[in-house]
């Protein structure tokens, strides 16, 4: 057994925001499902509309799926008297795996509207936030500020930030997607402070039935975690069911032919928490 030294140092500031954010969802309370998919549609739309990444696609058939079930598209806040908020348009946070200072960390970026928005607008959004620097981005420069703060000042101002329901859908988003399909990860769940949280696998070729027959398919493991205090289990199985049935039943010429805008990898992402 070798000597036991340790070196005890000063935390990683770099990821206070990610501190202040897994304290401050402890009020939620996670139940968690999940589904195959079979993405053959999605990967086709790919092969011959090159430059999209599949959390976009996800993030596209989540806001369709989330505008035809608001209830889930909603908020929660307080507990003597708590108060619900309820959304018109669905607003993605999407994770991101970034290095900061040195440090690896996970930021997030929210992608609007995305009930509404074309795949070109999303992948936009995405692209610009995944090649981006957050050392240098006007977007992160508050996270940058916010772990310069000592403590008693930041967390107090994270929490004033988390508590209004007005703005959660500029803040947080009104549906969380966090994906480790980069990864031989087939999947996993996350809570990711709004009411349904997907979490993104891999893609990986698996044996499926296909009228009455056995085939080879590319199979994505999506898994949804939503908060009881809002909605019941029945409206997040139909919720991830109508997700999964936008995904597979994609239309092979929803778009014109070209490459979308931005660029052509998929979406990284480093981590089940986001911030």
């Amino acid at each position: 057994m070798r000597g036991a030294a340790v070196r005890i140092g000063p935390e990683v500031r770099q990821r206070r925001h990610t501190q202040y954010f897994t304290g401050a969802i402890r009020a939620f309370s996670p139940v968690f499902l999940d589904t195959d998919v079979d993405m053959a549609g999605v990967l086709a739309h790919r092969a011959t509309h090159p430059g999209f990444s599949v959390v976009s696609y996800i993030a596209q058939a989540t806001g369709r799926a989330l505008a035809a079930h608001p209830e889930a598209n909603a908020a929660l806040r307080g507990r003597l008297w708590p108060r619900l908020a309820r959304y018109e348009g669905v607003h993605a946070k999407v994770t991101l795996d970034k290095t900061l200072d040195g440090h690896r960390v996970v930021l997030a970026t929210v992608v609007p509207d995305v009930d509404t928005a074309g795949l070109p607008d999303i992948q936009q959004r995405i692209s610009h936030f995944r090649d981006g620097d957050p050392q240098t981005m006007a977007e992160f420069g508050a996270v940058r500020v916010l772990h310069k703060l000592p403590r008693f000042v930041g967390l107090p101002l994270f929490r004033l930030t988390m508590r209004s329901l007005r703005r959660r859908p500029q803040t947080l988003g009104t549906v969380a997607i966090t994906s480790l399909g980069h990864r031989p990860v087939n999947g996993f769940h996350s809570v990711g402070g709004t009411t349904v949280t997907l979490g993104v696998g891999q893609i990986a070729d698996r044996p499926v039935v296909r009228d009455g027959a056995l085939a080879v398919a590319p199979v994505m493991r999506l898994n949804l975690a939503f908060d009881h205090r809002v909605i019941d289990g029945a409206e997040a199985a139909d919720l991830l069911t109508a997700i999964k049935e936008g995904l597979e039943g994609y239309p092979p010429d929803d778009l014109p032919a070209g490459p979308a805008t931005g660029a052509l990898a998929d979406l990284p992402s480093g981590s089940a928490r986001t911030s």
